[in-house]
């Protein structure tokens, strides 16, 4: 509690500060249409998502840098009617300290802020495929970011605190290597607290571009609670045809002790954009759907969509 009261103590006067040397607020979103058809429903469904995000940013007569945001985000593949969701976070930092972002709603973790899957939101199909699960994050956390140790290294860390389906607080670490032309190397490690699905996660990740091509492959192991551990690996090849079109290949395979049949997800896309508008087309599989071994664990599923940056 007392923890809790210095935050936020903490937090006000920081807000406050903030708003007597404001330097800059902008307002930027973003905004998409798509159709998509799923083998295992009837007919199209379309889609609509909308962004918004407002933020500000400032300096300190001691020289900390503050920032706010606030999203709105309706999401990307969302159907029409479904209602929006905001995040919001303050982070104040300076070279020195490093940066120290508090999340009230919308946060991630060490784990969950390096994209634990090497094919990105190959999950995001609406195909029945289980979420590959990470470490906590989310409402009234805290993401702590150390000053620059070395070029191109950057370590991570942050703190969930315990709530009512969270028994527990969740700490979270990572570290990031850039350092050699083409190559980024990923590795962290938390814990998942939420009562019936706790767990503790380690992830590592590496990507490498050369070229045109970027190629990227990672590993999620998952040690849960209730002995049903699971592990999910993933890679995706991209390859830049030119500034405007490119298209990515990604596979995603997940296994759980519970089960003999592994989930299997692929997808093929290709996005064209020009100015702020990017139109994109992806053809997706999945076997083992909910780690069935019947023909109903089998989906496939085309989607067409515009997106609209501003």
């Amino acid at each position: 509690m007392n923890i809790k009261k210095i935050g936020l103590s903490a937090l006000a006067g920081s807000l406050v500060a903030f708003s007597a040397n404001a330097a800059e607020m902008s307002v930027a979103g973003s905004a998409s249409v798509g159709v998509k058809n799923t083998s295992n429903t009837t007919g199209k469904a379309w889609t609509m998502g909308n962004q918004l995000t407002f933020s500000g940013s400032g300096e300190t007569d001691g020289g900390l840098n503050i920032s706010l945001s606030f999203v709105i985000d309706q999401g990307d593949d969302t159907a029409i009617g479904s209602g929006p969701f905001d995040s919001h976070s303050v982070s104040i930092g300076s070279d020195a300290m490093g940066t120290l972002v508090f999340s009230g709603e919308g946060g991630s973790s060490a784990q969950t802020a390096i994209d634990g899957t090497a094919a990105g939101d190959i999950w995001d199909n609406g195909l029945g495929i289980s979420s590959p699960k990470a470490s906590e994050a989310g409402n009234n956390s805290m993401l702590y970011t150390l000053p620059s140790l070395m070029d191109d290294l950057t370590l991570k860390a942050s703190y969930s605190p315990s709530g009512a389906e969270k028994p527990n607080s969740a700490i979270a670490y990572s570290v990031s290597y850039a350092g050699i032309e083409g190559l980024s190397v990923d590795y962290a490690t938390g814990e998942s607290n939420t009562v019936g699905s706790e767990a503790d996660t380690t992830t590592m990740k590496a990507s490498y571009a050369i070229n045109s091509f970027t190629v990227a492959v990672s590993n999620t192991e998952h040690d849960l609670s209730s002995g049903n551990d699971d592990e999910v690996t993933s890679y995706k090849v991209s390859y830049t045809v030119s500034d405007d079109l490119s298209i990515s290949y990604g596979h995603e395979t997940h296994e759980t002790a519970g089960s003999t049949v592994d989930e299997e997800v692929e997808a093929i896309t290709v996005s064209y954009t020009t100015g702020g508008m990017t139109i994109s087309a992806a053809q997706i599989e999945a076997e083992g759907v909910d780690h069935s071994a019947t023909t109903t664990g089998d989906a496939e599923r085309w989607k067409l969509s515009a997106s609209f940056a501003f």
